[in-house]
């Protein structure tokens, strides 16, 4: 199946998309496709009360086109209150066969009751209905990720763009949201360190942490991401560090130490790579 890729937005303005197909879009103008199948990126969505707003829960949603033309798709996105979805459509026009996709971010509000709510994708013809289950951050399944969803302090924040620090702990490895909401940078370019901390909320016993530094195609690790850092633990009220990592290139770098009772995790960044500018790192777990 042919896809096209929407950039991701929060804005409910129509996504302009371009393709190497061969097909005019002014022939179509102001005709609704009935042949539209709405699309979701998991069966149901998870999202935990008490999260930072800057990091809501996150699912892919889309539509494809089953017509014989291309047509003027449209998607009505609904989701029941007090949730919160960052768009309220998805449009476009679709040659046959081609898939439209985009992120959509669900917040939730902290008057927000624990339960199952409903998000719906419709088109003219179909309705696709997603659960939302709200649950308490205590009663997350975790995976084993201390460090999922819970809160996160930096030393700084860049501001020429989306980089939250609570997107550290969003569950969201990959880097190709990066500046779109996935991952921290700083703002101390060519200045050390820079810290990021997770608090664990209580005591617990880690022995691992997982490190995701920038890297992909066009930024890899080896000149855009972390080099030098320390993990460090906070034990009794102490900082103290359990693991080095020096020289690194890598997207990913494991650190496990001896298991300590811990109620926070916190990486000091010494050095980048390339340019030795800044540090970025897209996700921490703690193990």
């Amino acid at each position: 199946m042919r896809h096209l890729a929407a950039a991701l937005t929060v804005a409910t303005a129509a996504v302009t998309l371009t393709t190497a197909a061969a097909w005019n879009p002014a022939a179509t103008a102001g005709k609704p496709s009935g042949d539209l199948t709405p699309i979701a990126g998991a069966d149901r969505l998870v999202a935990a009360l008490g999260v930072d707003p800057a990091c809501p829960a996150k699912i892919e949603i889309g539509m494809r086109s089953d017509a014989k033309k291309p047509a003027y798709a449209t998607m009505d996105v609904e989701i029941d209150p007090p949730l919160t979805a960052s768009r309220t459509m998805l449009t476009s026009y679709l040659p046959p066969g081609y898939e439209l996709g985009a992120k959509l971010l669900v917040a939730v509000p902290p008057e927000t009751k624990e339960g199952t709510y409903e998000l719906r994708l419709r088109t003219r013809a179909k309705t696709l209905k997603v659960p939302v289950d709200v649950v308490p951050l205590d009663k997350l399944d975790n995976g084993g990720n201390l460090a999922l969803h819970r809160p996160v302090t930096a030393s700084s924040q860049h501001t020429n763009a989306n980089y939250p620090p609570c997107s550290v702990a969003d569950g969201d490895t990959s880097s190709n949201g990066w500046a779109g909401g996935n991952g921290w940078n700083d703002a101390t370019g060519r200045a050390w360190p820079d810290t990021i901390a997770v608090a664990l909320g209580g005591p617990k016993q880690v022995s691992r942490v997982d490190l995701y530094t920038l890297d992909t195609e066009r930024y890899p690790a080896s000149r855009n991401g972390l080099r030098d850092w320390d993990v460090q633990a906070q034990v009794n009220g102490e900082w103290r560090t359990v693991a080095q990592v020096r020289g690194n290139i890598a997207g990913n770098v494991r650190s496990d130490f001896a298991p300590v009772t811990a109620d926070a995790v916190r990486i000091v960044a010494l050095a980048s790579n390339g340019a030795n500018d800044y540090t970025r790192i897209i996700e921490v777990e703690v193990r």
